[in-house]
This record gives C-alpha cells, sequence and structure tokens, in this order.
C-alpha cells in the first residue's frame, strides 16, 4: 500500500517515543507494525521536553520537535517511511502545560517572565496571579530547604543567580546587590518546595508543580505553542492529533473549534475521563474521546456481579477497614476529596476565595460574605461534583451542568450549621455556572476568572481524589480501580454494553477505544486475569488465607501499629498485583511489584505518602514483597494460577476481540498484540519490543503456540480486517447485537457490523463451566452468508442456529465474515 492514509485511522498503534526509543527506532518498526494491520502510528509527544523525559509531556519549546528523538528530520523521514507503508501518524499533542525544568533556561518564555515579570511578553502564556501575597512575584517552590537554610548555597556567577545545579535570571540592574537583597528584588520568591501546596500562585497540572498551565485560550498563545504542529499537519507529515487533559483548559469546546479549523478537519481525539451516564459534549469539534468510556465497558462485561459482591465480603474480612479508608466507596471517595480539597489544592482554593471575595464586596445579591463561608461553601459544592468539570462556557452543556451543580449546592447548604451563611453556597454555584458575568469590566473579569478556575480546579480535583487516592484505597477488585472506572460497582450486563456500543455508532463512530494505555494502571491482560477472581472468590479467600499465614512483616516496628502479619490492606493488593501480572512466587518479579506496591500506598496516603514518606513503613513493605508475593509462600496463588488459565484466556481473547471490532478505532498500546503484563508507569513505558518472527511464523501457516502467539493471530487478523474493509467499521457502519438463545445466553457476548462481520466471545467462562457448561445455549447467525471463520476456517450457513459449545468448541472467541 503507497496510498495516503484515509481521514480517519482504522487503527492506531501507540509508541512510547523516549532517548531509547527515537524516531529512527520507530522507522524500524514500520514493516512490522504495517503487516499487523494498523492504519496509522500513534506517537506519544514529540515536542522539545526536559532532557532524558521517558514521556514528553514536560515540553519546553513548542517550536522545535524533539532532539533526543532525532529532530524534525527524524520526524520527517518516520513520516516517509510511514507513508511509503500505508501509514499515517497521530500525534500527542500537549496544550495544557509546560515544564519548570532544571535549570529553567530549558523554558525560554517561563526564564524571560522570571527575568522582566510582567511586562515580559510571554507573561500572558502563563496562568499566573501576580496579586496572591508575594510582593507581586512568583512563587518558585524549588528550595531543599527552607530560604535562611539554603541561602549558603547561593551564588551569584555569569549573570545568573546559581542554587545547586539550577539557575535562574536576574532582573536587570540587581546583579550587584547584597544576596538577601538581590533575592527580594527578583519577579520570582524562591521558596522552600513544600510552600506549593498552600502558596503556590501560578496554575499547574493537577498538584505537580514542576508543570505550569499555559493559557492555551489566548489567541497569541494558541498560535506561538502550536505553530509548529500545525505546520507539520498542513505540510503532511502528521495525519491526526491526540489531545491530552482538555479539561485543565478554560475553554475545551473554543479551543477545538481553532484546533480544528487550524487542522483543515483533521482526526483528533481527547483525553477527556467520562464518569458514569456523562456524555462528550455535542458540540466539540472532535472525533470523541481517547477511549477509557470503552475501556469501562469492556472490562465491566468480564466481572461477574455476585462474585465481586462476594469477594468485597471476604476483602472486608480479612482487611478490617473503616468505611472512609476503603470500607464503602462513596465514602473513600468523600474523604479522598476533603483531604485533597483542603490540602493538596490549598493554593488554588485559596485562588478562588480571593476571587469570590472581590466579587462579593461588590455584589449586593448574593453577596456579603465572609471568606471563611466563601472557603467553606467552595469546597462543599466541589466534593459533590459526580464529574471532573463543568462546561458554562458551553452552552450545549448549560442545562446539564446547572441541574448537576443545583444538586451539588443542595448537599453544600447542608454543611452549614446557620442557614443564612450557607448563601454563600448560592454565590459559588453562580459563579461556577458564569451567571453574574455581567456588570463593570473589573468585576465581569473577575467572573470569568472565577468560573474558569473553578472547572479547571474541580477537574485537577476529581483526578487526585478519585485515580490517584481512592483507587488506591479500595483495592477489592484491582482490575476495576482504573481510569475511568467504577471500582465501587465494577460489573456490567451485556445490554449495557450494547446500548454503549450502539450510542458509539450513533454519535461518535470514529472515537478511540483502549484497552491498555500509557496512563493505565495494569495492562489490559493484567486487568483480566484479576478479573476472574471475581468469578471464584472463595478460592481466592483460601489462597490468601494459606500465604497470609506463611508471610509476616513486623510492621509494628516501623513504627505504624501492633507487631504481626503484614498491613492486611497491602497484602491484600501486593497478592493481587502479582497474580495479576502473572509472577507469584517469582524472585525477578520483585524489582517490578515492589515499585508498583510502595507507590500505591504512597498514593493511598494512609500510612506514607509521596511528601511525608516513612520509611520504616516502606521498607517493611518491601521486604514483605520479596518474601511473600515474590517469595516461596506463593505456592498456593501459583497452584491457582494454573488452575485459572483456561478462564484467562477467555478473558484476554474475549476483550481483545471485542475490542478490534467494536465501534471506534481501536488504539493498541506498544506490545499489547501479544500478550502483554505490565504495571503502572514507569513499569508501563519502557521502550517498544516487537516480534515480527512470530508474525511471519504465523503468516506462514504456524499454529499458535500459546496464548501470546494466540493473542497476535487474533489481533492481525481483525486489524487486517478493518484495515481491508473499513466501511464494514467506519462512520457508515452499523452495529446489531446477537443475542444467544438457551439456559447460558448471558456468557455469551455478540454483535455484527454492516451485515458482514459477526464477533462472538464468551464472558465469565468459569461460571459458565461450574454450571455445566453451554448446554444447548444456541446462536442464530444472521441471515445472508455464507458465514466463514477467519480464526479456525469453518464455514456456516446464514440463518443457521449452531449450539455455542460446538461454536466455541475450540477458541472461546470467533470471528466471522459473510460471503
Amino acid at each position: 500500500m503507497t496510498q495516503p492514509p484515509s481521514t480517519s485511522p482504522t487503527a492506531t498503534y501507540r509508541l512510547q517515543l523516549q532517548p531509547d526509543f527515537p524516531f529512527a527506532a520507530a522507522e524500524r518498526a514500520v514493516p512490522h507494525l504495517a503487516a499487523l494491520g494498523v492504519s496509522h502510528l500513534h506517537l506519544s509527544p514529540v515536542l522539545e521536553a526536559v532532557p532524558g523525559s521517558a514521556h514528553g509531556y514536560d515540553v519546553v519549546d513548542h517550536t522545535a520537535v524533539r532532539a533526543e528523538l532525532g529532530g524534525e528530520p527524524g520526524l520527517r523521514a518516520l513520516a516517509a517511511t510511514a507513508r511509503s507503508h500505508g501509514l499515517g501518524l497521530v500525534v500527542d499533542l500537549v496544550p495544557n502545560h509546560m515544564a519548570v525544568p532544571a535549570p529553567v533556561s530549558l523554558n525560554g518564555p517561563l526564564w524571560q517572565v522570571l527575568r522582566d515579570g510582567p511586562a515580559s511578553p510571554y507573561a500572558r502564556w502563563f496562568d499566573i496571579d501576580w496579586d496572591a501575597g508575594h510582593g507581586g512575584r512568583l512563587l518558585l517552590p524549588v528550595l531543599g530547604g527552607r530560604l535562611g537554610d539554603e541561602a549558603r548555597h547561593f551564588r551569584v556567577e555569569g549573570g545568573v543567580l546559581r542554587y545547586q545545579e539550577q539557575a535562574f535570571p536576574l532582573r536587570p540592574g540587581t546583579e550587584e546587590l547584597p544576596l538577601m537583597r538581590l533575592l527580594e528584588a527578583q519577579w520570582y520568591r524562591l521558596a522552600w518546595w513544600r510552600l506549593a501546596r498552600s502558596e503556590l500562585n501560578y496554575r499547574r497540572f493537577f498538584t505537580i508543580s514542576e508543570l505550569i498551565a499555559v493559557r492555551a485560550e489566548d489567541p497569541e498563545v494558541f498560535e506561538a505553542t502550536h505553530g509548529t504542529v500545525l505546520r507539520l499537519v498542513r505540510e503532511g507529515v502528521i495525519d491526526g492529533l491526540r489531545i491530552d487533559h482538555p479539561d485543565g483548559l478554560v475553554d475545551p469546546g473554543g479551543y477545538l473549534a481553532r484546533l480544528h479549523e487550524g487542522t483543515g478537519g483533521r482526526w483528533t481525539v481527547v483525553e477527556k475521563i467520562l464518569t458514569g451516564d456523562e456524555r462528550l459534549p455535542a458540540s466539540w469539534a472532535c472525533a470523541g474521546t481517547t477511549g477509557y468510556d470503552a475501556l469501562r465497558h469492556l472490562d465491566g462485561l468480564f466481572v461477574c456481579p455476585q462474585g465481586a459482591g462476594r469477594l468485597f465480603s471476604h476483602y472486608r474480612d480479612f482487611t478490617t477497614p473503616l468505611a472512609d479508608e476503603g470500607g464503602d466507596w462513596e465514602e473513600t471517595v468523600r474523604r479522598a476529596a476533603y483531604e485533597v480539597i483542603t490540602h493538596d489544592l490549598a493554593a488554588e482554593v485559596e485562588r478562588l476565595v480571593r476571587t469570590a471575595a472581590r466579587i462579593s464586596a461588590r455584589v449586593p445579591a448574593p453577596g456579603d460574605h465572609a471568606p471563611w463561608a466563601l472557603r467553606h461553601a467552595l469546597r462543599e459544592l466541589m466534593v459533590r461534583l459526580p464529574v471532573y468539570r463543568p462546561y458554562a462556557a458551553d452552552a450545549g452543556q448549560a442545562e446539564q451542568d446547572a441541574a448537576m451543580l443545583g444538586t451539588a449546592a443542595a448537599g453544600a447548604r447542608t454543611a452549614f450549621r446557620v442557614p443564612e451563611e450557607a448563601r454563600a453556597v448560592d454565590l459559588i454555584h453562580d459563579l461556577a455556572l458564569g451567571r453574574l458575568a455581567d456588570g463593570p469590566e473589573d468585576e465581569g473579569a473577575d467572573c470569568a476568572d472565577f468560573a474558569a478556575r473553578f472547572a479547571q480546579t474541580a477537574s485537577a480535583l476529581h483526578a487526585k481524589s478519585v485515580e490517584d487516592t481512592a483507587f488506591y484505597r479500595y483495592p477489592v477488585l484491582l482490575s476495576a480501580c482504573e481510569v475511568g472506572g467504577a471500582p465501587g460497582d465494577p460489573a456490567l450486563p451485556p445490554e449495557a454494553f450494547h446500548a454503549y456500543c450502539a450510542r458509539m455508532q450513533r454519535d461518535r463512530p470514529t472515537a478511540g477505544t483502549v484497552l491498555s494505555t500509557h496512563d493505565t494502571k495494569r495492562s489490559a491482560d493484567v486487568r483480566a486475569r484479576i478479573a476472574v477472581l471475581s468469578e471464584c472468590p472463595d478460592r481466592w479467600r483460601d489462597a490468601l488465607g494459606a500465604m497470609a499465614e506463611g508471610a509476616v512483616c513486623d510492621l509494628g516496628a516501623a513504627g505504624v501499629g501492633g507487631a504481626g502479619p503484614a498491613d492486611p490492606m497491602v497484602s491484600w493488593l501486593a497478592w493481587q498485583t502479582v497474580f495479576g501480572l502473572g509472577a507469584p512466587g517469582d524472585t525477578a518479579a520483585a524489582e517490578r511489584v515492589t515499585p508498583a506496591v510502595l507507590k500505591a500506598v504512597r498514593e493511598a496516603g494512609l500510612r506514607t505518602s509521596w511528601t511525608e514518606r516513612k520509611a520504616g513503613y516502606e521498607e517493611a513493605v518491601a521486604e514483605f514483597v520479596r518474601k511473600g508475593p515474590c517469595g516461596p509462600t506463593a505456592a498456593p496463588l501459583v497452584a491457582l494460577d494454573d488452575e485459572l488459565a483456561p478462564f484467562i484466556r477467555a478473558n484476554v481473547l474475549g476483550a481483545a476481540l471485542l475490542h478490534l471490532t467494536m465501534p471506534g478505532v481501536p488504539d493498541l498500546y506498544q506490545g499489547t498484540e501479544h500478550t502483554y503484563a505490565a504495571l503502572v508507569d514507569p513499569d508501563n513505558r519502557g521502550p517498544a519490543r516487537f516480534r515480527p518472527e512470530l508474525l511471519a511464523e504465523l503468516d506462514g501457516g504456524g499454529a499458535p503456540r500459546g496464548l501470546s502467539a494466540e493473542k497476535l493471530r487474533l489481533t492481525a487478523t481483525a486489524l487486517r480486517l478493518r484495515r481491508d474493509r473499513p466501511e464494514w467499521f467506519g462512520a457508515a457502519a452499523t452495529y446489531e447485537p446477537v443475542y444467544a438463545e438457551g439456559p447460558a445466553a448471558e456468557h455469551c457476548v455478540a454483535f455484527c457490523r454492516s451485515g458482514r462481520v459477526l464477533t462472538v466471545a464468551t464472558r465469565l467462562s468459569l461460571r459458565l463451566v461450574e454450571t455445566g457448561g453451554w448446554w444447548d445455549t444456541l446462536l442464530r447467525l444472521p441471515s445472508g452468508g455464507p458465514w466463514h471463520e477467519l480464526l479456525t476456517g469453518r464455514e456456516l450457513p446464514g440463518g443457521a442456529a449452531v449450539g455455542l459449545s460446538e461454536l466455541l468448541a475450540v477458541s472461546p472467541v470467533a470471528l466471522f465474515v459473510a460471503g
């Protein structure tokens, strides 16, 4: 194939670019990936980033393609090679933030702001509150200790201020001042890193002070930060975009409209996390999300609802958690939200309070409120939002957001003892909806600023409290603790999956779908393994009990409670993690499991955290992982792993086939065409590895040996079908559920695409076996045909009612094509 790729991909393949895997390495992989059947390579960010960055989201220069990857010549060479094999390029774009690197001079615009202050032409790039109480200076929380204790490490050298390995610009005319006066005379205030939590006066990415937010809503800033990428789009080097974290933007809809115009309508997807029944705003000019909503619906199919409930009972007995520390999902989320909004996001809240107080002093009604009341109202309202953020600037969302915020406000008012003081909630509510935007110029600016900041802070709150805290405090079924997931209600019936797919085909037929990404906490195959435990909760309980007796870890000596077995929450989490990785008792796996478990306990923040580490506790946890899950006491888990192998196979193949044939554009994460077991980053962000020789062997007629080869054959078959017959899967295609008939019908998930492709997968296969198998359950093939099964070569007539015990005798999945 040498023709240019179509506007919408048929399938994308995600590559994590980094110095150890640059453009040249990706170029060498092109023939294999083209043979696999994808239509586009999906590249992680390609603009200049912090040296050595393994991900590229810490951009320092929007005008240049990253030199460590091969620069623009390397990107162009990759694009040319890809195009010669019929592939296009989709690039990850980071519009929300830039790095605050060391040295800061790597970020040229920020360097000039630090030197020249608000008068710098680049000051408009960054969302800085110059009036936040630091004497009109930008707080830089980069010091290892308090300023007085660190003063001995400062020196002026070569016209710059140096602190250890860092360097900062000097305000012109201050070079000869004594040190302390020199520090006070700068446009920035160097401060202890711990002050960022409450004193920071620039918007950042979530709670990461090393990432300063960019005001992409400003047309000049947009042009400056997007010019290089848009030029590469116009020149045919880049064919599509993936937009990182749109919820951090002031007006995502407006941003996407401007981007759509700049790209000429190229295929674009957004990393938007939808919650519950939330829908992507219809007005957004994009193909859809990157696919975490699809992941949730796919994963939910393979969780047994009854077994998940029983597993929770065993978890509760084993860990005896408090309700708000993992004993109840909603209570755990609520406590985490209060902790994050009062601690981690204190600086963001205080900026909102200052703005609301200025407005309150000028607005007769519903104004005139004390700052404490505004702060309390803000917190109580924000923790009750069920989604990441409202979109006040989007006219199409006005009614929906008003209802959502109205419900949250009603709950927030109950948190006030004096009803009259609860009227502060009314002001915050109206400001969040942008209802007080009219008035004098300064008042209108404050109102617009509040609405934007409220939404951005809400997004950070939801991400930090749910994804990065509650998910780690509620490890009942780790496969459900995934981005976009619902750990408190992890199971979904086939009807919910079919309804989602029908809606996708109708509303966003070329949106992205995913099973694994660079941000998933566990890869799809790890989650597929863990999901089987929902089908055998009693066996998991018995195995865990046997192992817990032999894996003792004295956390009492670490100062965290009485001596005895390992922290039961950590024990439960670690054993599930090593089971999901497929490495119980594997001493070598400790190098991967230990960092993942330590990250989990730090994110949970109950016994240790990233900023208040308890060294003794963490050492005890690491020792437990080495001697328990990755040690000789894991024998019962090894036996359980062997016993569950057939059902793990059904989950792995079933999820893969459904993903590759459902509505939307499937994105394959690097290596996931085979079985791919990876834990949370950085474990899942290593250089890509490929097995072209195995694909060649299968293409030559070799039979797949093992699950990895079986998954590769299935993946290549489905991808090539999508590539060769895009009309059967694209925007003009159709989606029809196909229902089995008989006693085991709920164990079959099947659908037909455009009357030409029939997908059949088995769900809850262990429960299926335990209840006697398929019995006389039938699947009636759609009319037309004959139907040719691509994985086995069988042929069946259209309209035939086929027993599922026969249809799925060789494999738990089947892929038929008519004609």
